[in-house]
């Protein structure tokens, strides 16, 4: 626990995480807010629900490179600026819009999302050294996944004593209210070695948008698409037993697994390579499909669950590694598109596995995306590297021991 006691000693880097817990529990509740605004305000049909999301989502996955390069290039507080102005606009206006500008609003609503968890990923790349960012990256991938646990929690137990409408006012005022909080906070996004990067100019896209770093945003891609379809094939398991109820207890068991497998992580001073941690964790999700009941699926998720968080923190310290510091924003912005694609693309295809044999199918699509995602990322870290020292060999990738470079958040020179 030393290394944690370390990273929360980094003066600013405890005010940033609980800030930004705020903003990420609110961005995490969107979807079920304004899927309950849907059909219970406007009484469509959750067809009608998931067309809303899928625009939001969308607009996320675009915007997430655009932001990123904007703060490069502009700086944090002016994008944070214009994402909360744009958050106050789109939740103000939610309970009076008709569904067909309701859709439209969505998707520009999801393109100027509050920058949370990107910024945050920067920011501890610039904050903490090497010794440090394991830990650090841990911490952020366990607070994702509380996000994930409490934000549609709370919107579900307000729903039942508050309208739609003031529902939604309140996941936006939680957005707002966050993104101002980092915006107060004006974290650095550059580490002191790193201040002049930006002067140099921005290098070009195929100098640093190689074989490492498409390797890093493929398997977040495959990671996300794994996790999506998961959700969807536990609920279609417990509804074909008949115990549909107890499927929120089993995606706690996957949550409160995860956070103890974060925690873990990042104490560890060695790990596994992201390759082989995601794996893993698509091996031992194909097996959850033969859980006989909800009892069992808690046992069978557990193993899921515990690489969960480790993978997205490995896929978050090799991004900040692999990008250089002055298309760091870009980079993360990228590696959140890859999330956000892979849980919109995950479901359906869970769903088509499932109509089309049976609910473990929902798993086995699942864990193989995850698969195939792992030999993606397996095959393009061992081509062989144009220059001794290419990102290939990154210890974020290599799951080698991370050597403490000479000043606080240096990094090693990588070639591109």
């Amino acid at each position: 626990m030393t290394g944690y006691r370390q990273v929360l000693a980094v003066p600013g880097l405890a005010s940033l995480l609980g800030v930004s817990m705020l903003a990420r529990i609110a961005i995490t509740a969107d979807v079920m807010a304004l899927t309950m605004y849907v059909v219970l305000g406007l009484d469509l049909s959750y067809t009608a629900a998931g067309g809303v999301v899928a625009a939001l989502t969308v607009g996320v996955a675009l915007g997430g490179p655009l932001l990123g390069g904007m703060i490069d290039r502009r700086g944090l507080r002016t994008v944070l600026l214009v994402t909360i102005g744009a958050q106050v606009v789109f939740w103000l206006s939610v309970p009076v819009l008709p569904y067909g500008l309701l859709l439209g609003a969505a998707f520009a609503a999801g393109l100027l999302m509050v920058p949370a968890q990107p910024v945050t990923r920067q920011a501890i790349a610039a904050m903490t050294t090497a010794g440090q960012r394991r830990a650090a990256f841990a911490l952020e991938s366990v607070q994702g996944e509380l996000s994930y646990i409490v934000g549609p929690a709370i919107v579900i137990l307000c729903a039942a004593n508050l309208s739609p409408g003031v529902v939604a006012w309140g996941v936006g005022a939680a957005i707002v209210a966050g993104g101002a909080g980092i915006a107060l906070l004006d974290p650095p996004l550059r580490a002191a070695d790193e201040a002049g990067a930006g002067a140099a100019g921005r290098p070009p896209r195929r100098e640093w948008l190689g074989a490492g770093m498409i390797a890093v945003l493929a398997m977040a891609f495959g990671t996300a698409m794994l996790l999506g379809g998961l959700d969807l094939a536990v609920v279609a398991a417990l509804e074909e037993a008949g115990q549909v109820s107890w499927a929120a207890v089993v995606v706690t068991v996957l949550g409160v697994t995860s956070v103890i497998g974060g925690l873990v992580y990042g104490a560890q001073s060695r790990t596994l390579p992201t390759w082989l941690l995601l794996g893993l964790l698509g091996l031992l999700t194909v097996p959850a499909g033969f859980a006989p009941d909800w009892r069992w699926l808690c046992v069978a998720v557990v193993g899921a669950g515990f690489l969960t968080a480790p993978t997205l923190a490995t896929l978050a310290d090799a991004v900040s590694r692999l990008a250089p510091a002055s298309v760091r924003g870009e980079a993360t912005g990228l590696q959140s598109s890859a999330l956000s694609a892979g849980f919109a693309l995950g479901t359906p295809v869970a769903g088509i596995a499932i109509d089309a044999s049976a609910p473990a199918g929902g798993f086995a699509a699942a864990g193989l995306a995850g698969l195939t995602a792992a030999l993606t990322g397996f095959l393009l870290s061992r081509r062989p590297a144009a220059r001794p020292r290419s990102p290939l060999g990154d210890p974020a990738l290599a799951g080698a021991p991370v050597p403490e470079p000479h000043g606080a958040g240096a990094r090693p020179e990588v070639s591109r």
